[in-house]
């Protein structure tokens, strides 16, 4: 008791919902700019880098602090695989290499560049 027309008629009613669920989903595909366009796995590496970044300077204000002469407060550490940019203030000259030396010896420092200035006091 099978009946060609109900048949046809449930045939063309899954094509109809196949067609519209097809292209609905099509629909919502959105163009990225290869420029932007990042695959998962660069995605992961970069959080990688950065927690890596991240730990390099907290290893760098840690030598810092184990040098009583030295006011890490007024110097700020930037670091990017491995190349470390120091800026900020110290208040004597002398304190300048001797900060760059304490974070070229750190373990993972590639190169410093240092652009940090003597504070000069206030006039009385």
């Amino acid at each position: 008791m099978h009946n060609p027309m109900i048949s046809k008629t449930l045939l063309i009613i899954l094509t109809c919902a196949v067609s519209v669920s097809a292209w609905s989903q099509t629909s919502l595909v959105r163009e990225i700019p290869a420029d932007q366009a990042k695959t998962a796995s660069q995605q992961h590496f970069g959080k990688m880098d950065r927690r890596a970044d991240r730990a390099l300077r907290r290893s760098i204000y840690k030598a810092l602090a184990r040098y009583t002469e030295i006011d890490a407060g007024n110097i700020s550490v930037a670091a990017k695989n491995g190349l470390v940019t120091l800026a900020g203030t110290v208040w004597d000259a002398g304190q300048i290499g001797t900060v760059e030396r304490v974070v070229r010896s750190a373990p993972g420092v590639l190169d410093v560049t240092n652009k940090l200035t003597v504070q000069r006091p206030f006039e009385e």
